[in-house]
């Protein structure tokens, strides 16, 4: 038995990598966890995630939000610092919605330790994420 949580986040419009980090960076979000900065562009269906170092930012950012990839899945690791957890931001083509999944250390709900704590991403990633025009969400946790 497996389980899957994850949230997905629809936009008004579509959205960029860096105006989605911008909007967490207020929250305590960051590109930099444990491990560096982890991204995806995924042209070949392979889904292989790469590794930067915390001070190629930038170059993440614009290679994730190219014109070359608005039509690829894109996905960046997202961590937040004080809370110790994170994961992947995946962004489909097109970009007017995204998902979160809970890879980093997964808030666990206390007295229910498989389940994962939704209640606290939720209020981790909504609020700052109205600002770039969040319109919906939707979060699960399930067992496969």
């Amino acid at each position: 038995m497996s389980r899957t949580a994850d949230i997905d986040l629809v936009f008004a419009r579509a959205v960029t990598v860096d105006a989605v980090m911008r909007a967490l960076a207020g929250e305590g979000w960051s590109l930099q966890e444990p491990l560096g900065i982890s991204y995806m562009v995924n042209n070949d269906g392979l889904f292989d995630w790469q590794s930067a170092s915390p001070d190629q930012a930038v170059e993440v950012l614009a290679m994730v939000d190219s014109p070359d990839t608005i039509d690829y899945y894109v996905g960046v690791c997202i961590y937040h610092p004080t809370a110790a957890t994170g994961g992947q931001l995946l962004f489909p083509a097109g970009r007017s919605r995204c998902s979160f999944i809970p890879t980093i250390d997964r808030r666990k709900l206390s007295g229910a330790p498989a389940l994962t704590d939704m209640a606290w991403y939720l209020n981790a990633l909504v609020p700052p994420l109205l600002a770039v025009g969040l319109v919906s969400y939707e979060a699960r946790d399930l067992v496969d």
